[in-house]
């Protein structure tokens, strides 16, 4: 991914992390908000931080809530 950012293009690998990432985390949110008695999650956000040189670090928030 280095070599990419600095010639500019796309990492395929690194795509392919945040893809992962981000799945595990709407996932996550999902199991959640079905605990707190919901069915469904309304104002997601999510945000991608990099940690250190070789971490990512992936948060979703929302809220839960009854749909009927």
């Amino acid at each position: 991914a280095g070599i990419t950012d600095i010639v500019g293009g796309r990492s395929g690998a690194y795509e392919s992390k945040l893809a992962d990432a981000r799945e595990v985390a709407f996932r996550e949110l999902e199991q959640r908000a079905e605990a707190a008695g919901g069915n469904a999650v309304v104002g997601v956000d999510i945000d991608y931080e990099v940690v250190g040189n070789s971490m990512l670090m992936v948060s979703a928030s929302g809220t839960a809530v009854v749909i009927e």
